[in-house]
């Protein structure tokens, strides 16, 4: 039986989410893997949760991921990494967006934003890297490249040479961000490696 390997993408709307998981889908699927993709847009609009779902493997037969099973969890907010605790195992690995994006909720004061959520992530049996992808997209010269640098911390992770997703970033990015994605792309590479 082949081994299957899973990722959840998670965050808010408008963090390119979507983008992220088609970038990483696409590479895996010209490094020869079979695979699967579903995405949840939820309140997409408004800064509600989106996820995706992205199984790779020699042959996968279904897209969803059952809790518990998630090899990879890139968190694009902190709060949304804790949000789907139940979907990670033991050894998992959580690659987190360090930025906080405050919910309605707490925005309102209604709620507050936990204090040290990576600290408290680190105390499971999971692997926490920690990726300030804001800053890096800043770094880069355009900050809506956050996402794309949370791809390249992911990459780091995966059996997939850089060059396949740089390919990949050259056809899908418009050519006007080009320069700036494939800094953010680098600066999340050099930052996903811990």
């Amino acid at each position: 039986m082949s081994v299957i390997r899973n990722i959840l993408f998670s965050g808010v709307g408008g963090q390119g989410i979507l983008l992220a998981s088609e970038l990483t889908a696409e590479a895996l699927l010209q490094a020869g893997y079979d695979v699967k993709k579903s995405e949840v847009h939820g309140m997409a609009q408004r800064g509600g949760s989106v996820t995706a779902q992205l199984r790779y493997g020699e042959r996968v037969y279904s897209p969803l991921i059952d809790p518990g099973t998630a090899d990879i969890q890139m968190a694009f907010e902190m709060m949304e990494a804790v949000r789907y605790l139940p979907y990670l195992k033991q050894d998992s690995t959580v690659i987190v967006n360090t930025q906080k994006i405050l919910p309605p909720s707490v925005a309102t004061g209604q709620a507050v934003y936990p204090e040290n959520v990576l600290d408290e992530l680190s105390k499971r049996d999971i692997r926490v890297i920690g990726v300030d992808a804001f800053a890096i997209a800043k770094e880069a010269g355009e900050v809506r490249t956050a996402n794309v640098a949370l791809v390249g911390a992911l990459s780091v992770h995966l059996d997939v040479e850089a060059t396949v997703f740089e390919s990949i970033i050259e056809q899908r990015v418009p050519q006007r961000f080009l320069k700036e994605n494939m800094k953010a792309f680098a600066g999340g590479r050099a930052a996903g490696g811990e």
